[in-house]
């Protein structure tokens, strides 16, 4: 065999383009010394270094599927065993010299992407993700405005029911405004082991349960809830006399009306509701339907864990009749009457956010969320305040929406939240709390026959829940869309846990004056009581 003797890289390179059996290696003459020569690739001529990369990369890759449970990941070890070891797939083709320089430049380009989405995916799906909060919910515990690491190793991530979607996005591909997701392949709910399990008073990032649905012009609202309403508005009785309001329909609903007949009055309005929000896309756009993993993230503290019985009374939370300890920042709104415009240097220090001054009832009275600290300053500035009382608390289209129960957002309940095995005695009365997580979130066909109730077509008068479930709540009590309005969180629908904040940036405030947070980066969550 022609010997060639190698001197320089640029050498190598021309011997690489010119020499037909390549420069995958060197041969070694009879003394077993390097003497320059070019060998041929092949398994027997492959570099230790490839086979411990080889054996540390499936090592690694066996763990993961032992730890999803999952076998199907075995059809990609010979590919594995081929990039490490055979190379008989060209992997890299576009690096070789004769490949043209744009095609090497574009395909570099492709690669280095296509790595950075699937790492990015991977780490997504089963590790950590990024989560902002958008609303004020959780104030002041949270902030609007927050930038939170989520672990999904807390509570062990999800297997994605929906695999095939674009990275960094949830639902909706920014610019274009289509499906950010492919509809199948579907897989069915399945939770690999985390590192425990969701605990009262955890602050937990979930998918939203009523998000099944969704008006797309609409997404911030609930679409139940917003059917409902519209449909009260429709249903009502016209007014007779000029300066007159219209009656809303639900004026007419009494706590003595039979089963069917609230049923039949709340179908009703339901119906009206979603004719007239199909009937206005301009205003609403299109209704559709989101798989599970695919609706919008929420984020609240878990206040009942499953098979707890939950009560509020007078915004105090009892668990199975014991009262539970409020957060530190919880706030409640009041309906403050000022004297004179608060100053700037009082709101900053106190945290007050515009958001919180922008509600009027009627002339300088405000509708006002404050922590107990906020409340107990604002008390004793009567040169600012002239009074200070607490806000009428919510009654209106409280979960469940389809039933007359009296409750409020102050004084709710009592209810049981759902536990996975546990069976519960249904009742006509019970029925409408717990036919969403019967119907909706576990899959049964659940009708009402002759005052009779009918589970997949058999008579029944029992059922065992198939999921864990939870009661979510904001801080900011009297200014969070939580499961008062939307009701239970299936485990499902639980995506992580935040770790910590690493950015936080004020709206209210500019760049240069106070709009980064500094004391909040990198803070641990569980830190902020």
């Amino acid at each position: 065999m022609e010997t060639y003797k190698i001197h320089s890289k640029k050498d190598a390179e021309r011997l690489g383009a010119n020499n037909p059996i390549g420069n995958s290696g060197y041969t070694k003459d009879s003394t077993g010394e390097a003497n320059g020569s070019i060998s041929p690739k092949g398994p027997k001529g492959t570099k230790r270094p490839s086979w411990i990369k080889f054996v540390i990369v499936l090592a690694l890759y066996l763990a993961f599927l032992v730890w999803v449970k999952s076998w199907w990941g075995l059809i990609v070890v010979p590919f594995i065993f081929d990039l490490y070891v055979t190379r008989k797939i060209k992997w890299g083709w576009w690096r070789e010299p004769e490949v043209e320089p744009a095609t090497r430049f574009t395909m570099s380009w492709v690669d280095a992407i296509t790595f950075a989405l699937v790492a990015i995916y991977f780490l997504n799906q089963f590790f950590f993700q990024n989560f902002v909060i958008p609303s004020s919910s959780l104030e002041k515990t949270l902030l609007t405005g927050d930038y939170l690491l989520v672990s999904k190793l807390s509570y062990g991530p999800r297997i994605p029911q929906t695999p095939l979607s674009m990275p960094l996005t949830q639902h909706t591909l920014p610019i274009l405004g289509c499906k950010s997701y492919l509809d199948h392949p579907h897989w069915d709910y399945r939770r690999v082991e985390g590192l425990g399990h969701v605990e009262l008073g955890d602050i937990v990032v979930f998918n939203y349960p009523a998000g099944d649905t969704v008006a797309l012009r609409q997404q911030n609202q609930d679409y139940y809830r917003m059917a409902y309403q519209i449909g009260d508005e429709i249903c009502g009785q016209p007014a007779t006399e000029i300066g007159q309001q219209p009656t809303l329909a639900s004026a007419s609903l009494r706590p003595d009306m039979s089963y069917e007949e609230q049923q039949q009055f709340f179908r009703s309005l339901y119906a009206a509701g979603t004719a007239y929000m199909h009937s206005d896309t301009e205003k609403f756009g299109n209704i559709v339907a989101r798989p599970t993993d695919r609706r919008e993230n929420y984020v609240k503290r878990c206040v009942g864990l499953p098979g707890q019985t939950l009560q509020i009374r007078n915004n105090v939370i009892y668990l199975n009749g014991h009262a539970q300890p409020q957060p530190q920042n919880v706030q409640f709104a009041y309906e403050v009457k000022l004297r004179s415009e608060l100053p700037s240097d009082l709101i900053r220090e106190l945290g007050i956010t515009q958001e919180d001054l922008t509600t009027q009832t009627a002339g300088n009275t405000l509708w006002m969320p404050m922590t107990a600290h906020v409340y107990q300053v604002l008390s004793h500035r009567p040169d600012l305040v002239q009074s200070i009382r607490p806000a009428q608390p919510a009654a209106d289209w409280l979960y469940p929406q389809n039933k007359v129960t009296g409750w409020t957002t102050a004084n709710y309940g009592p209810i049981w939240i759902p536990k996975k095995g546990a069976r519960l005695h249904l009742t006509l009365d019970n029925l409408p709390i717990y036919e969403r997580p019967i119907r909706v979130y576990e899959g049964n066909d659940l009708q009402v026959r002759g005052g009779k109730i009918y589970i997949n077509g058999r008579l029944t008068s029992d059922y065992t829940f198939k999921l864990d479930y939870y009661w979510m709540m904001g801080d900011n009590r009297d200014n969070s869309a939580d499961s008062r309005f939307w009701g239970f969180v299936p485990e499902d629908h639980v995506v992580g846990k935040p770790l910590f904040v690493w950015l936080s940036l004020d709206d209210d405030y500019a760049w240069f004056d106070g709009h980064v947070r500094w004391d909040r980066v990198f803070k641990r969550v569980w830190d902020i009581k």
